[in-house]
């Protein structure tokens, strides 16, 4: 949990934070850091330890939710590195998987969508960038190295190292999001 924690403020610190900036006034940073204090517990094995220090941490995420309006539930599965660029709108659906060295923007839904067998929750490979106010949903794959551009809805897997856009997303081009992480 904690080397998560040192990842993730190095992740804020590299888009030029300063450790007042981003402990006290970054709000991506408070959603995030909940979200590994959370998780952590979710994942003890002792089970009225973890019962009490989830009901803890569920008014804990409520705050953060209140005041960030970035929704990170503790059972979601998010890799190290994991950077928010802006405040604000940003649902994330507690059964997603989301890889390593990931962006997100404001406004962006991680959630769920589909009918029968194909309903279920995006897993989204490492080194990811998701714009804002794009939707990604559904039980689909994103690839390693993806960009999903802003104000996209992205319904359907894509392969790694391509840049997607529009309603729905398509495939534009084959660049990387190398220049946006």
């Amino acid at each position: 949990m904690f080397k998560k924690i040192r990842q993730d403020y190095s992740k804020y610190k590299k888009y030029g934070g300063n450790f007042i900036s981003i402990v006290f006034f970054t709000q991506g940073f408070w959603a995030i850091f909940q979200h590994r204090i959370a998780h952590s517990c979710y994942m003890l094995k002792i089970p009225i330890i973890k019962q009490v220090l989830l009901v803890v941490c569920l008014f804990w995420q409520k705050l953060i939710e209140i005041l960030t309006g970035i929704s990170l539930p503790y059972s979601a599965k998010i890799g190290s590195h994991f950077y928010i660029g802006h405040f604000g709108g940003i649902i994330i659906n507690a059964n997603a998987v989301i890889g390593n060295n990931c962006n997100i923007s404001q406004g962006v839904t991680i959630g769920v969508s589909g009918r029968g067998d194909n309903r279920g929750v995006p897993t989204i490979g490492n080194n990811v960038y998701i714009g804002a106010n794009a939707v990604v949903a559904g039980k689909i794959n994103i690839g390693d190295n993806c960009v999903v551009a802003g104000n996209s809805l992205l319904i359907d897997s894509i392969e790694d190292n391509v840049s997607v856009a529009g309603v729905p997303a398509k495939i534009i081009n084959n660049n990387t999001s190398k220049d946006y992480i």
